[in-house]
């Protein structure tokens, strides 16, 4: 939570918190004793809370923290989910995904994948893999999007894609970063990619939701698509992903030979 106060403060600029700039500032973004204030907190509080000494924060504060910080409501809805442990509820055992989806998977005419909450790949048909070869069981997407070099080549809107994909990484995560898998996965991410290191570090937060997806196929050219990401029920946070093309278009055509070159290979 401390991380996450300060790299928001940090990122928010003074005119945008409706404060007048006298002078050159040393500090990037707003003051702590300029959030305290905004906040109508005491400053040594909100020091307390960026330190980590204070983890138990009403909702309330945090609440005028994130006007503060102009949050949207993903990114304020990320930061009241530090106000309070919540109980779980029953879910399936990490990493298992249900048969009926399997089933569906194999039946649907469409690109179409299991993921984790930590973007593992659970799950593929032969369409998905046949759209990108790292689309398969075993392999992280987020892993194969940083270091795969023909991955990364596979996307022209790569440096647009990979920040949201990495903020919403984060929201997938939601505060259970402590993970020992998701630190591996982070640190190993944060020694290979400097450009990786900086995303991380801004503590971005992106709803998990469908967006449009430009894919460069070595046989089928550059597909328009749109992905949806659907959450399964009970299932720790998977979701089921799919590719498809506006109907009647070039990229709904090249779709349509993805089958048959999925069942060639």
């Amino acid at each position: 939570m401390g991380e996450y106060l300060r790299a928001r403060r940090e990122l928010t600029e003074p005119a945008a918190a409706g404060l007048s700039v006298v002078g050159v500032r040393r500090t990037p973004g707003l003051r702590r004793e300029e959030v305290a204030t905004l906040a109508g907190i005491s400053a040594d509080y909100y020091l307390r809370l960026e330190q980590g000494r204070d983890r138990n924060p009403s909702p309330q504060v945090l609440a005028a923290l994130a006007r503060v910080f102009r949050l949207d409501p993903a990114a304020t809805e990320y930061l009241l989910s530090f106000a309070a442990a919540r109980p779980a509820p029953a879910r399936r055992p990490r990493g298992e995904v249900p048969p009926s989806i399997r089933q569906l998977l194999d039946v649907l005419g469409l690109p179409a994948f299991v993921e984790s909450r930590m973007f593992d790949v659970l799950a593929a048909n032969r369409l998905a893999t046949a759209l990108s070869p790292t689309i398969r069981p075993g392999l992280n997407r987020l892993r194969t999007m940083f270091l795969d070099e023909e991955e990364r080549h596979r996307y022209p809107d790569w440096e647009r894609d990979i920040g949201a994909m990495v903020a919403a990484f984060r929201a997938s995560l939601g505060t259970d970063v402590a993970d020992p898998r998701t630190a591996r996965l982070v640190g190993e991410l944060s020694l290979a990619s400097e450009h990786f290191r900086q995303l991380w570090a801004r503590h971005d937060v992106q709803p998990l939701a469908g967006a449009p997806a430009r894919v460069s196929h070595p046989e089928l050219g550059v597909l328009d698509l749109y992905r949806e990401k659907l959450p399964l029920a009970d299932s720790d946070g998977l979701l089921l992903v799919i590719y498809h093309a506006e109907a009647g278009s070039a990229s709904a055509q090249a779709l349509s030979r993805l089958g048959s070159l999925a069942a060639t290979a």
